[in-house]
């Protein structure tokens, strides 16, 4: 409850413990076991900040805190309450602004981001990439902004890889080396987040981180509820999503040092999926963040069941504690409520390490910072109740306030021309080209075996005349030899006339001697 510019969190005997909302830019921790009211805390704080104008953004892990845009029910038990924290005069139920947001985009405004904005540095963290890995998304990246292509949705990032990969021998001279083992391990790191969602996380509309940051016309904060009782079941995507807001509001709020009261605070529920198998890298970027953001004018609360389930780094950074009880079941977590009563600005009054396990639902170890920034003594709380439904809202109710709020333009993704498209219409136009260029050479093909084909018939023709006129010599020949041996039988015939013409003669002349003679 928001009263006199302070949060009225609960009574410690008859003190009122109270939260200065210019400190919560230190951020905080609620911590404690199932069911011991942690969700209530969270409620509470989101209601006192929208309040006190502030908007806020937390998780509804179990789909309770949907109640918070319906107003609170009377009851005998509740009006126990209201007494019991003095606040008869300034108590009333009431429903509050909120926003539903949903990345599976089933129960509100869907969440998206694109690859672009991810960058291949947290990518290659929520992807748990070597560093050979994380070079080489580095090199597609800038392979992508050199030819202009938007990495928007992992279809695009898919695309990109795989073109890479088809092209990688001539990108190396100019970005590296890209070995083919480092592109397929980022393949695969795709995998789980594309299995969990990651399809639905990464596309356009992309958020304006600034449209979490609205106040209602009477100046109260909204409230923006992430539905995550199915994202919860897919760690990596929920890693993903809050690893990247976190970024996503260092990188675009501007610096405004200390405010009276922050620009925005979250609550990250179930805290501990942020840091489980987390590389120390990762770590040491949300230590980062969680450090350099307070100055942006955010506030950040993590919500998780232990203390020791946040890095000590991180841990380091949360000055406002709601201790809520703890078990100590196993020396394991005996020792985690050790931590967590060290961790707490001791009260003289009472031990911490045995108060914690003692708690009742709805009590905490409350230390908050006091307007100087110190903190305040532990103190044994009983923590107010909500104004708001401290149940599920009626799914009428809830529907109405997501069509009400102003923020259907992230309703329907736009598929708009990125990598994928351009790659494809690439891809198209290189295939059209190889095609006219394998009919180019198939019509050279055909245009040198009909060459050849050519060659070989005038060859053929050659030989052919040079056989005819090799037998029309023969035959010439031939005939030569023939006619010159008629020609020979001709004379010897002619020969043989004369000689018997001239025997003829011969005898005749012969005779006519001897006849000539007797007659003498």
């Amino acid at each position: 409850m928001y009263l006199d510019n302070t949060v009225y969190m609960g009574l410690a005997e008859d003190q009122r413990v109270l939260l200065d909302p210019k400190m919560c830019n230190r951020h905080g921790l609620i911590a404690g076991a199932s069911g011991t009211g942690k969700t209530i805390t969270m409620k509470v704080m989101a209601e006192s900040f929208s309040d006190a104008g502030i908007p806020v953004f937390l998780c509804d892990v179990k789909g309770d805190v949907s109640g918070i845009c319906t107003p609170g029910e009377d009851s005998e038990g509740m009006q126990k309450r209201i007494d019991k924290f003095g606040i008869r005069d300034d108590f009333e139920f009431k429903s509050y602004p909120a926003t539903f947001w949903d990345i599976y985009g089933e129960n509100g405004h869907p969440i998206r981001a694109t690859v672009s904005d991810m960058g291949p540095e947290l990518l290659s963290r929520i992807l748990g990439l070597t560093p050979a890995q994380e070079g080489v998304l580095n090199i597609v990246f800038r392979i992508a902004d050199d030819k202009g292509l938007l990495l928007i949705d992992l279809k695009d990032l898919r695309s990109l890889l795989s073109y890479v990969g088809d092209h990688k021998d001539e990108y190396t001279t100019t970005y590296g080396n890209i070995a083919t083992q480092s592109l397929g391990g980022i393949v695969r790191s795709l995998l789980p987040l594309e299995s969990q969602g990651g399809d639905l996380f990464f596309g356009e509309p992309a958020l304006d981180i600034h449209d979490w940051i609205r106040t209602t016309y009477d100046g109260r904060g909204m409230i923006n509820v992430l539905d995550s009782v199915k994202l919860v079941q897919n760690p990596t995507l929920y890693a993903t999503f809050l690893l990247w807001m976190m970024s996503e509001l260092f990188e675009q709020l501007p610096e405004v040092g200390d405010m009276e009261k922050p620009k925005l605070i979250f609550f990250f529920d179930e805290a501990h999926m942020l840091f489980t198998d987390t590389p120390k890298v990762m770590v040491q970027k949300i230590e980062q963040v969680v450090k350099l953001i307070r100055s942006k004018g955010v506030g950040i609360f993590f919500v998780t069941q232990s203390p020791s389930d946040i890095p000590d780094s991180v841990l380091a950074q949360l000055s406002n504690r709601v201790q809520h009880a703890l078990r100590a079941y196993t020396p394991a977590e005996q020792k985690a409520i050790t931590v967590a009563a060290r961790s707490l600005r001791a009260n003289p009054a009472f031990k911490a390490e045995e108060v914690i396990t003692e708690l009742g639902v709805g009590q905490a170890l409350v230390s908050f910072l006091d307007s100087e920034g110190i903190p305040q003594i532990v103190q044994k709380t009983s923590i107010i109740c909500p104004q708001s439904l401290m149940a599920p809202a009626d799914p009428g109710d809830r529907a109405k306030s997501v069509q009400n709020d102003g923020m259907a333009k992230y309703d329907e993704m736009v598929d708009n021309l990125s990598a994928f498209e351009m790659l494809e219409e690439q891809k198209a136009k290189d295939e059209e080209q190889a095609k006219k260029d394998a009919e180019i050479e198939e019509l050279k093909k055909q245009l040198e075996e009909e060459k050849k084909k050519q060659e070989k018939a005038a060859e053929a023709a050659a030989k052919k005349a040079e056989k005819e006129a090799e037998a029309a010599a023969k035959k010439a020949e031939r005939e030569r030899e023939a006619q010159a041996k008629k020609e020979a039988a001709r004379a010897e015939r002619r020969r043989q006339q004369i000689e018997r013409q001239l025997i003829s003669t011969g005898a005749q002349i012969l005779k006519r001697g001897i006849l000539n003679t007797l007659k003498r």
